[in-house]
């Protein structure tokens, strides 16, 4: 007999343990088909399933609403290969739609600078003595060097083991989505030397841990202590807006398109599978757009007289 609950769990484990999914996509796969059981009442068919993505197209974001359609059929997929199921329920059902484009938002980067000189400025006002607080601060400057540096997501960043920095050859290993690997170069001699002495200050630390960034109770940085560190030097330097992690990703998008750095490569750095997913980044440098046609379209090299 099918028993919706069970299979769920038998589907969760094996993304675990077979297709070793990070931690955070097993979380949100669970907290989506434990909703599906409760909507259905541990019904598994396809009237139920069309109810169901109804209801959330009526208490949800286009995109949530995307995000738990996608896990309901991975769901299915597992069952139909594993054959649970013989006939997929999904047939016929018409799942697609328009999502609002949103363009992701951006720190201006005088803001970015702002915020770098603050942190650097503090540390040189330090005494020696203030031994606690001078490494808290040498902490926090590798993590925004490196968020803006490498265009990392925050739980890459946060997960970050010690065997994956390599200050010598100057790259640190990231391991994204998917357990995607890539590979990313510092070059600019500020960020290898922030990071660097935050390596040689915490030593120790990072060698008990295994993680690369660590609290004060040497366990492994939190993504929630980093957005409170982001907060606290927004705060500190006088900007209004809201700055998240991910921002520091899109700055480093952005910027780089804005330099005409192929967008083939910036998907790489940013470990995109797809190429539309980065494509986002081309409907926001607008501002560059302009620039470019006003400086550099051939039409200025004409000299028409319109007199």
């Amino acid at each position: 007999m099918f028993n919706l609950r069970e299979q769920i769990q038998r589907f969760l484990h094996f993304n675990e343990f077979n297709k070793k999914l990070n931690s955070k996509t097993i979380k949100a796969y669970s907290i989506d088909l434990k909703q599906f059981i409760v909507f259905s009442g541990g019904v598994f068919e396809k009237n139920c399933i069309i109810e169901y993505i109804a209801s959330l197209h009526q208490k949800y974001k286009p995109k949530t609403v995307k995000r738990k359609i996608a896990c309901l059929k991975a769901f299915t997929g597992y069952l139909l290969f594993d054959e649970i199921i013989t006939e997929n329920p999904f047939v016929k059902i018409k799942t697609s739609f328009k999502e609002p484009l949103i363009l992701p938002k951006t720190i201006p980067i005088e803001i970015i600078q702002k915020i770098l000189s603050y942190a650097y400025n503090e540390l040189k006002s330090l005494g020696l003595t203030a031994k606690y607080r001078r490494k808290e601060i040498i902490r926090d400057i590798a993590v925004l060097e490196l968020l803006f540096a490498t265009g990392a997501r925050v739980s890459e960043i946060c997960t970050l083991k010690s065997f994956n920095v390599d200050l010598k050859n100057h790259f640190i290993k990231i391991y994204g989505k998917g357990s995607r690997e890539r590979i990313i170069q510092i070059e600019n001699p500020d960020v290898l030397q922030a990071v660097s002495l935050y390596f040689d200050s915490f030593k120790n630390e990072i060698e008990s841990s295994g993680f690369f960034f660590i609290n004060r109770l040497h366990n492994q940085l939190s993504e929630q202590s980093v957005r409170f560190m982001i907060n606290k030097y927004v705060k500190y330097i006088g900007y209004t807006e809201h700055i998240t992690p991910h921002m520091f990703r899109h700055s480093f998008a952005t910027f780089l398109l804005e330099e005409e750095v192929d967008i083939r490569y910036i998907q790489r750095l940013l470990g995109h599978s797809s190429i539309t997913t980065t494509q986002i980044y081309t409907h926001v440098s607008s501002a560059k757009q302009k620039e470019i046609l006003a400086m550099r379209h051939p039409r200025n090299k004409i000299r028409v007289n319109t007199g």
